[in-house]
């Protein structure tokens, strides 16, 4: 399935008639979709459905919602594939509701909340003005920028941290193996947030101790997950900022940090890294990799949500061996893993 493989528009019908019209109308009422599984996912229908299904008066009691409403909804749900019905009155779900679970150890129900929360949508809705302005927008929607924003608002910057640790969850092993740390004895996770990347290597090294560096409103996760996998007696939390100091050790992890970031402050994140390395240290980045232009993918796409959210972008191999150098650092090796991830490594000059 492509990114607009939705039916929202109905086969043999006459916005059909061609391949462009149809695939176009997927693309102007995608947010439709979004929302649809936002939606479904902050009601947790999922969770509501039972082997035989649910009716929507019974999800609508659940939840304290509309009745009618209800029905609608679930109406529209079963014409994505989330759920389906044979008698348009009791609703089952399907594999992919599913992945809405909030119990499901591969749940994406996270990711679902965060991709139609305010802090994302917002921004999202001012893509031109980002284009125009060349700017994020989150300070001109949201009131602050998106990270300043969460600070304040402990609701949004759960969802947040739980749609990022998901995402963590499910490439940690994929990079994990493409990682070789068997000449190091600690490694710290910086702006690690829920530490599942360094809780994932601790697991598979036994001589490995770890720090999830980041700040305070992360703590709890990380300590949960080092729990969850069974390394809490070698992992520790340790709060601070990545601009001023961190902690020492013989590798570095930056997980989908440095996209946050323009290059002056990417490079003062690296310089921060590279002066706490130890004698023989190294820095592994972990990013997604933009290709030559019309390669399709993600990270071109993923490149316009750090333009509307954030002063980051995604980066070609030739910027970030840019920062490296302008850091007084040199890119070592490069290892593709089956995500979307590419790890570099990265040591001192």
């Amino acid at each position: 399935m492509t990114l607009f493989d939705h039916p929202l528009v109905p086969a043999g019908s006459a916005e059909a008639a061609s391949d462009e019209t149809g695939r176009m109308l997927q693309m102007i009422t995608g947010y439709w979709v979004t929302q649809i599984t936002r939606t479904a996912a902050e009601f947790r229908i999922a969770d509501h459905m039972h082997p035989d299904g649910a009716t929507p008066e019974e999800i609508a009691d659940a939840e304290a919602l509309d009745q009618q409403a209800t029905y609608r909804f679930l109406r529209a749900c079963a014409s994505l594939g989330l759920v389906r019905s044979d008698d348009g009155r009791r609703f089952t779900a399907t594999p992919l509701l599913e992945t809405l679970r909030a119990d499901s150890p591969n749940s994406l129900r996270a990711m679902a909340l965060w991709g139609g929360s305010a802090s994302h949508w917002g921004p999202w809705g001012n893509l031109a003005e980002a284009v125009r302005s060349g700017g994020p927008q989150a300070e001109a929607t949201l009131g602050a920028p998106f990270f300043d924003w969460l600070t304040g608002r402990p609701g949004e910057a759960r969802v947040f941290t739980d749609a990022m640790t998901t995402m963590t969850r499910r490439m940690a092993e994929q990079l994990a193996d493409v990682i070789d740390v068997k000449d190091a004895r600690t490694v710290v996770d910086v702006g690690g947030a829920g530490g599942n990347f360094v809780h994932t290597l601790l697991l598979r090294n036994p001589s490995l101790t770890g720090v999830v560096f980041d700040l305070s409103h992360a703590s709890a996760d990380a300590q949960a997950s080092a729990e969850r996998l069974g390394v809490a007696d070698r992992s520790t939390f340790v709060v601070g900022d990545f601009f001023e100091q961190i902690p020492s050790a013989d590798i570095h992890l930056l997980k989908f940090v440095l996209h946050d970031w323009d290059d002056e402050s990417s490079i003062r994140i690296l310089r921060n890294c590279r002066d706490a390395l130890t004698a023989g240290g190294r820095i592994l980045v972990a990013e997604m990799l933009v290709d030559r232009v019309g390669t399709p993918g993600l990270p071109p796409l993923m490149d316009l949500n750090m333009l509307t959210l954030s002063t980051g972008r995604e980066r070609c191999v030739a910027e970030y061996e840019h920062l490296f150098r302008q850091a007084g650092l040199v890119l070592d090796k490069i290892s593709p893993s089956p995500s979307l991830v590419s790890v570099l490594e990265v040591v001192p000059v």
